[in-house]
């Protein structure tokens, strides 16, 4: 018996005894779900590596059977690119200038969304906030997923400013762009090009957190429709996402076609490579 079940079960106020044990069967249920995860992902990653389910078996003291039911039962490895046990998926409100009032806008609720069925689909839990209009949120938090450009949010703003490789940065002419500095190249939204067309540019990464203690994973589009983007590539690539980086800091950029009316993205295609931070030499 560990030493936190003997402190719990000493507990005589049978009301902090119930929030207690409330509290500790949801940590023991992120355990269970994040140790089947990291089992899985053992088992594929021996596999890819040439050993058949028999070998990995007779290895590890199990059967056979038990390996290949691992294999493919369980929460997906690629599930702890969004986080490990439960995320916070943040999204941004807005003011209406013409009305005076606080609004959120239907893809950033879009978003928000469509990240909540994400993670939920691969065994993590969900709490959601927004980001207010003052742009302040607490970026020294585990598990947190933010959608929010460096315009509407200061603290934001100074994580984009840790990426040592794509710099959000405003045109002359006043829209806002991202340079990736190693090529050179200056991305700018279909929105605010001449003639327009429906393309927009979406910034996925995982950057450091204020503190230095951990990481969390920010999107962004020039306009929402690069967000919808973003989220469309997590829900359709996010194996191979995490095949190329897995937990690690990184940024990329994502081109999306949308369609006019409804800014659901009809295509997407990464802009420029996954670059992992801990092989860029800051700028």
């Amino acid at each position: 018996m560990s030493e936190d079940l003997r402190r719990i079960m000493a507990i005589d106020d049978p009301y902090l005894l119930l929030s207690e044990i409330t509290t500790r069967l949801a940590d023991a249920q992120h355990e269970v779900t994040e140790l089947a995860r990291l089992r899985r992902r053992v088992v594929q990653d021996l596999h890819a590596q040439g050993m058949s389910y028999a070998q990995i078996a007779a290895r590890a003291g199990l059967s056979r059977g038990r390996i290949h039911q691992i294999r493919h039962t369980g929460p997906a490895p690629e599930g702890a690119f969004l986080g490990r046990g439960a995320v916070t998926v943040a999204t941004p409100l807005r003011r209406d200038g013409e009305r005076g009032r606080t609004v959120v806008a239907v893809d950033d609720v879009r978003c928000g969304k469509r990240l909540e069925d994400l993670a939920r689909s691969y065994g993590l839990d969900v709490a959601t906030e927004h980001v207010p209009v003052s742009g302040g949120i607490d970026l020294d938090r585990e598990g947190l997923v933010v959608v929010c450009g460096p315009r509407m949010s200061r603290e934001m703003g100074e994580a984009y400013a840790q990426d040592p490789v794509l710099r959000w940065e405003r045109a002359e002419d006043g829209p806002w762009t991202v340079r990736d500095r190693r090529t050179g190249t200056v991305y700018r939204s279909g929105q605010d090009s001449d003639p327009a067309r429906p393309y927009d540019v979406g910034y996925l990464g995982r950057l450091p957190r204020p503190d230095g203690a951990g990481s969390l994973l920010a999107i962004a589009g020039i306009h929402t429709q690069g967000s919808l983007g973003v989220v469309r590539l997590l829900a359709s690539d996010l194996g191979t996402l995490w095949e190329q980086v897995g937990n690690r800091r990184f940024s990329t950029l994502v081109g999306v076609e949308y369609d006019p009316d409804t800014s659901e993205p009809q295509a997407v295609e990464l802009l420029c490579p996954l670059y992992r931070h801990d092989q860029e030499t800051p700028a």
